[in-house]
This record gives C-alpha cells, structure tokens and sequence, in this order.
C-alpha cells in the first residue's frame, strides 16, 4: 500500500465537502449521521470539523465538539481506499492542534473495542483506556472503549 502522508492536505470542513463526508460516513459506520446531521453541527460555534484530501479527492474527516476547556472527539472517518496510509494520524493530530488553539486541554472519545487499528492509532498519539460504557453501540452491539488525551499543559490533581 503506498505512503501517501507527504501529500495529504488537511483543511476545514466547508458545506461544500458534505455530500463526500456523507459517503464516507454511510460507508464507514452501522449508524451513520446524515448530510444534515454535519451540517447542522458544523454550523455550530462550539464544534470543528476537518477534512483531508489527497489531490482533489476528499478521503477523509474528523472534528469535536468543545465544552470550555475540553472536546469530545464525535466523528473519525478514513474512506476505505486510503486507510493505513497516514491519513488518520495525520487528521487526528490537526485536530488536536486546532483544539489547542481554540483552549482545549483535554480530548475524549469513543471507539467499538474491536476497532483494533483505531485503538492502535489513538494510543499511537497519546490516548489512554480510561474505562469502557457496555453495549453502547448497535449493529452490532458492542462496547465502546472510552479514551482520554491530556495536553501537557492541563494541570493534574
């Protein structure tokens, strides 16, 4: 599989990249959120969202959703031609840096336990097990793991 990490091209999320982010979600996920469901969150103030692209073609996304000083990490998504080439880490930790910007200290998330590459990749940049929310997910139902990320500068204790 070729490294494509060099020429991906990591941007904000315009109304314009929905219909892609769409498909990748319909093609990623057993409950996708519809076009309208990232419309509306990306219309909202307290969120951000970031696509990657390779060339023209959009191949990926991912954004949060922030509450003062921390940030749920909602959607992650990879289309399935250009997993396991960077794209995902490097997606993830624009987003990081754009949470930094914006005052984020701390990042949550939750992903499906048998999601291994997706668990590999999050610990990969920084994420820690903090416990895990039984069934939380359907089709097939199934536990979500909860992780969290504390920027070095977040005061512990």
């Amino acid at each position: 599989m070729p490294e494509y990490s060099r020429d991906i091209c990591v941007r904000k999320m315009t109304t314009e990249d929905l219909t892609e982010v769409a498909r990748i979600e319909k093609e990623t996920f057993s409950l996708p959120w519809s076009q309208q469901g990232f419309a509306d969150s990306l219309a909202q103030e307290n969120t951000c969202y970031l696509v990657a692209c390779i060339g023209e073609k959009l191949v990926g996304y991912c954004g949060f959703l922030q509450v003062l000083d921390e940030a749920d990490i909602t959607n992650v998504a990879v289309d399935a031609a250009c997993r396991k080439c960077g794209v995902g880490e490097r997606m993830l930790l624009e987003l990081l840096k754009a949470g930094e910007d914006r005052g984020v200290r701390a990042f949550t998330l939750e992903v499906r336990e048998s999601n291994l590459a997706a668990l590999a990749l999050y610990q990969k940049i920084g994420f820690e097990t903090c416990g895990v929310r039984k069934n939380f997910y359907d089709f097939p139902k199934e536990n979500a793991v909860i992780m969290w990320k504390y920027l070095q500068s977040f005061p512990i204790g």
